[in-house]
């Protein structure tokens, strides 16, 4: 009987849903494609941390300029059709950087010239598409089709890091043009999606309206420390940005290895969302969320420290496992407490503190790495997240009596 019913409540056979998750996965699987290859590449060129930074600071800018204007853009326009615009652009930047990477004349500023191309329509397309999936689902089926949804990404960005990891072994050509093909193919499966219901009419555009977003966030207490706690805790704890680094000078491991250190988070965050997909946060989940950020801050530490690539990889399993919680408490947070009309507006700004916390602290761990060191800047940011969940704790008492996703 359970079996039954869990087959009659499968977020996979409800209509649309395919079609929304294959458009995401596809979309996240050639980002990582292109961006492990654009990371090794203008390291390999430059050798310098500094340069590694400017490629967080690219991705970070436009998400940042563009963040009211997504929302607006969201709120108004189909979302499928914006989605397609995304990926398109997507396809065609990642098929001229294959033509560049052929040609012999794709330089460290053509790249950072792609990634900010590409992180401009990643500021629209990731908003967009959050703010699109209550329009597929039953509120009823909400929270397991984020979790679904979770566990799908995070096999892409298993997958995506060594695809491109080992594609630039084989051809430095190879990922961008395996990414462009699929990103084709999301495009595809985004204009495909089938809605439950048609969005209400939208609100004209006023100075209240553009800054609603904003207001909502700032007037929900929980909301508002789940989300900025994963902003400050990321932006401190987040190493992404020296994996080149560490891959190659700390653990000697060329592009395969470097593949497996990018996967090794999302493989954590799998299987944490695999079992929080079968085992919800039912109780206690704010206090639950503060320790698995300090758990994150911890294994960032030991991660700074480690010289053996294997210690690195369990480490990165940890750091990605314990992030997946408050991914799960944010999502499921923003996407139920905002009513639709305003979901774009609402999204965007939650992307921009995910930004925030990844392109931006790419930025910062690349500037510490630059003066005192990878490893030097690993612990600081380890030691600074745990900090925060300290902070956190005190300035949103609240957070730490949730009981339920809902709040």
């Amino acid at each position: 009987m359970d079996t039954l019913q869990a087959r009659q409540d499968s977020v996979l056979r409800h209509p649309g849903y395919l079609n929304f998750a294959a458009s995401r996965v596809f979309s996240s699987l050639s980002f990582q494609c292109v961006a492990i290859a654009m990371g090794w590449m203008i390291y390999d060129q430059t050798h310098s941390a500094f340069a590694l930074a400017l490629v967080g600071l690219c991705q970070f800018l436009p998400m940042v300029l563009l963040t009211f204007v997504v929302g607006h853009v969201a709120d108004r326009f189909d979302r499928r059709r914006i989605g397609l615009a995304c990926q398109l652009i997507q396809a065609v930047v990642s098929a001229l950087l294959a033509v560049g990477c052929w040609q012999n004349w794709l330089a460290p500023a053509g790249i950072l010239s792609a990634v900010t191309i590409l992180g401009a329509t990643v500021a629209f397309e990731r908003p967009t598409m959050a703010a699109l999936l209550p329009s597929i689902m039953p509120s009823s089926m909400l929270q397991r089709a984020i979790a679904t949804s979770t566990s799908m990404m995070q096999t892409a960005l298993i997958v995506g890091p060594s695809l491109g990891g080992l594609l630039y072994g084989i051809d430095p050509v190879a990922p961008f043009v395996v990414a462009s093909v699929l990103f084709a193919i999301a495009s595809i499966n985004v204009i495909s999606i089938r809605m439950e219901w048609t969005p209400a009419k939208r609100e004209p555009v006023t100075l209240t309206s553009i800054f609603a977003g904003v207001s909502f966030i700032k007037s929900r207490p929980v909301m508002l420390g789940t989300i900025s706690l994963d902003l400050f805790a990321v932006l401190l704890g987040g190493a992404t940005a020296l994996l080149p680094m560490f891959a190659r000078d700390i653990l000697h491991a060329g592009p395969w290895g470097l593949g497996l250190l990018r996967a090794a988070p999302a493989i954590g965050a799998l299987g944490m969302s695999i079992v929080l997909a079968r085992r919800p946060l039912t109780s206690k989940v704010g206090a639950k969320m503060l320790s698995a950020v300090a758990v994150f801050g911890v294994a960032t530490v030991v991660f700074a420290l480690s010289t053996n690539i294997a210690l690195s990889i369990a480490a990165l399993l940890v750091v990605g496992a314990s992030d997946t919680v408050s991914v799960v408490v944010r999502s499921s947070l923003v996407q139920l407490l905002t009513p639709d009309e305003m979901r774009g507006r609402v999204n965007a700004v939650n992307s921009l503190f995910i930004g925030t916390s990844n392109q931006l602290g790419e930025f910062e761990s690349g500037m510490l790495a630059g003066i005192m060191g990878p490893v030097a800047a690993g612990v600081i940011g380890g030691v600074g997240t745990i900090v925060v969940v300290l902070l956190w704790a005190r300035l949103f008492p609240d957070l730490r009596k949730v009981k339920t996703l809902q709040g």
